[in-house]
């Protein structure tokens, strides 16, 4: 009824002077007092006749003020050019010669928490929304009109609308952590010619580093991006890093807020470069010892690719510089310490990198096209394979809504299955990762579902933690992605993945996480002999002091 009743709505709309309506409008912004507070027109006609208000003050437009597609009007032109980088079409409070003024009639100040817009055709209300009711009110959040409906998607002030876009015959190299991530990062790093732009969450590997320092010796050039304010702020080894970078001529900017502007995301949790213009590398992995380690080396399991085409290349270049741009973009400041490498143990190889040509490729941009994870998941027909780093619901009473979709999907016969990481930092509290196995475990037994669940046998497979993110569909189809399972990442985040569509990409993760599933068979973990749990369990307990120094600076992000 709900769709009806805005087709309708919509239909009415279009029969008034080109259907002219509010299609954006933001109450509450960041700047103090909200000087640069706005909302959009949208339609083609004469504005003669229309009236804003808010039920208390309002404004007209000047004599044959004219719309052509999109209008802003905003109380300060200065400040809506501070927070979004140009000057709107009108201005409600003079401030500047060069953007014209609206007739204003009372004061139109919206509220941040509950007040309204009305839009009037001379005596006829043409459109109304509200707060709260039709929209949610929150600082910072943009609310926009969407085929018929309000915020299909958390927005924000500066945050990019990024849409959908599918690249054909695209190569694609499959590779997995810790076997040969590092192999195939040094590779594409040490074929650049031209131009290497670099956005990740974290960075603090000595060897990836130093790979990119040669590069920019070599000429190249290149920009690193950070987030400026990760889980527990930069650490000693990223300042590090960006010091080296830094004295190489390779400048480090970092995502935060600032006294000129609000950092466009919660956290800027992406994961990839671009080479060249013409290469896509793209993971679930931090470049971190643990997630890029020299092959031999124990580090996380994750998932990546290596993705060749120049579009592909074009569309990720397009959001790094969206990103880098801006007032909540600044330098990183490093430190002189010099960089090393932690110890590890040693690690049996298992799989090499996998190269495919003529795939199928679909980025998922968080949090502009996160839905594309459920639409591959709700489109399933006979498997589903999750593997990551944990899953969390949205409340208690709200299941996560990809983990929704997947139990969905075994309720129509698909067989779904479901790994998570079981390092003390995601099973120590009392709802994380094993409370969540045993609640799937639960509803399949249940229902009689095709549905399993289990904890990953970190031991057994020799790895530091599952860091993943991945899923692969009806070996036909798999998410590689930075993007976690709990209410943040996709909605808040900037995270970057994508969709591959090619049968050997597919086999290649599919036979990851076989292997990674069939390590954690519970009849494989009890065969272990009693004694030598004891031994095991003693070992533990003398190495616990020695480890908690390092074990406490573990992220689960």
């Amino acid at each position: 009824m709900r769709r009806i009743a805005a087709v309708l709505l919509l239909c009415l709309l279009a029969g008034t002077a080109g259907g002219i309506q509010i299609v954006e409008f933001c109450p509450d912004p960041y700047l103090s007092g909200d000087p640069d507070e706005y909302l959009v027109l949208e339609g083609t006609g004469l504005l003669d006749g229309y009236v804003l208000s808010d039920g208390e003050g309002g404004y007209r437009f000047p004599p044959g003020t004219r719309i052509d597609g999109r209008l802003v009007v905003a109380r300060s032109g200065p400040a809506f050019e501070q927070s979004h980088g140009y000057l709107p079409d009108f201005e409600i409070e003079e401030r500047t010669p060069a953007v014209p003024d609206v007739i204003p009639n009372g004061n139109l100040m919206m509220a941040n928490r509950a007040d309204e817009l009305l839009l009037y055709h001379k005596t006829t209300l043409v459109q109304q929304v509200a707060w709260p009711g039709d929209v949610c009110a929150r600082e910072g959040q943009i609310h926009y009109l969407d085929d018929g409906f309000w915020d299909t998607r958390p927005l924000f002030v500066g945050q990019s609308r990024i849409k959908p876009q599918t690249f054909e015959s695209v190569t694609v190299t499959a590779f997995a952590a810790p076997d040969c991530s590092y192999e195939v990062f040094s590779a594409a790093v040490a074929g650049a010619q031209r131009e290497i732009l670099v956005n990740v969450y974290e960075f603090t590997d000595e060897k990836m580093a130093n790979d990119l320092t040669r590069a920019r010796e070599r000429g190249v050039a290149v920009t690193v991006l950070l987030e400026g304010g990760p889980v527990g702020g930069v650490s000693p080894e990223g300042r590090a890093v960006a010091g080296t970078l830094n004295r190489s001529g390779i400048p480090v900017l970092s995502m935060t807020t600032t006294d000129a502007a609000h950092a466009k995301y919660r956290y800027d949790h992406a994961k990839y470069l671009i080479i060249d213009r013409s290469t896509v590398l793209l993971g679930s992995e931090n470049f971190k010892p643990g997630g890029y380690p020299e092959p031999g080396l124990q580090g996380n399991r994750g998932w990546g690719v290596l993705l060749e085409d120049p579009e592909l290349a074009a569309y990720f270049r397009e959001v790094f510089l969206f990103d880098a741009a801006g007032g909540d973009i600044v330098p990183l400041e490093g430190t002189a310490a010099e960089l090393y490498t932690p110890w590890a143990p040693d690690y049996t190889v298992e799989f090499a990198p996998c190269r495919a040509e003529g795939a199928r490729v679909t980025p998922v941009i968080s949090p502009d096209t996160s839905v594309l994870i459920l639409e591959l998941i709700e489109g399933a027909e006979e498997s589903i394979a999750i593997e990551q780093a944990y899953i969390t619901n949205e409340t208690a009473c709200d299941f996560n809504p990809y983990l929704a979709a997947a139990i969905d999907a075994s309720r129509r016969g698909v067989a779904v299955r479901v790994l998570l990481d079981s390092a003390w930092f995601n099973t120590e509290g009392d709802a994380d990762n094993d409370e969540m196995v045993g609640i799937i475990n639960r509803i399949a037994a249940a229902e009689g579902l095709p549905l399993e669940a289990r904890l990953a046998d970190l031991e057994a497979n020799s790895l530091d933690k599952i860091h993943n993110k991945g899923v692969v569909v009806d070996g036909r189809a798999v998410l590689v992605s930075s993007i976690n399972w709990n209410a943040n990442s996709p909605a808040f985040n900037r995270e970057a993945g994508v969709i591959v569509e090619h049968p050997k990409i597919a086999a290649y993760y599919a036979a990851v996480f076989e292997d990674d599933w069939d390590a954690s068979d519970r009849s494989k973990a009890s065969s272990v002999p009693r004694s030598d749990l004891l031994k095991i369990a003693a070992a533990a307990c003398i190495l616990a002091a020695l480890a908690g120094l390092y074990l406490h600076r573990r992220r689960r992000t």
